[in-house]
């Protein structure tokens, strides 16, 4: 059974040619896709305490739970993924890294034998062109039991137009 998970940021966004308002994020569009293409259900990981919708606040919340290795409180978490064999991972680059509620939910279950499939959406940060970051490599030493797939990269702005190339990474990993 596949798992598809996000946090997306909704409110002001960095794209190339400047903060724009959206109201649905980048990183949602891309999880729809993978939900769309594989199948499986979807989850949305929403804060107890939202975050800013103003960009630089955000950033500056992103970046005081970064340091202090923070785990927010996650909304409406499922009881268990026990059921699931593939999970998809679907984030923002915060920071060089994951987002830490993406921690707070993963930290709850058992991720033993797992496998784990990331998405990295870029520009919900200001990192629109760097990659996966650390998060890759974070998340294998947060979590030495699951078992990763490689990532995907995909930038922010782009997103709205990446169904396809989404849609193909996500299909040769579940089928």
């Amino acid at each position: 059974m596949i798992l598809t998970i996000y946090f997306s940021h909704k409110g002001e966004t960095y794209f190339p040619d400047g903060i724009k308002n959206v109201d649905k994020g980048n990183t949602e569009i891309a999880a729809e896709y993978i939900h769309k293409a594989v199948g499986g259900d979807l989850f949305e990981i929403e804060t107890v305490k939202p975050y800013s919708g103003e960009y630089r606040k955000c950033c500056a919340e992103a970046k005081s739970e970064a340091d202090a290795n923070a785990r927010p409180e996650i909304k409406n978490l499922p009881d268990s993924i026990s059921r699931y064999n593939t999970i998809f991972v679907c984030y923002p680059n915060w920071c060089g890294t994951t987002p830490m509620c993406i921690l707070s939910f993963l930290d709850k279950y058992d991720l033993s034998g797992k496998k784990i499939v990331q998405t990295e959406i870029i520009p919900l940060c200001t990192n629109e062109g760097s990659g996966m970051g650390n998060s890759e490599r974070d998340l294998k030493n947060l979590y030495p039991t699951a078992t990763f797939a490689e990532g995907l990269s995909v930038r922010g702005h782009q997103a709205r137009e990446s169904e396809e190339s989404i849609a193909e990474w996500a299909k040769k990993h579940v089928l």
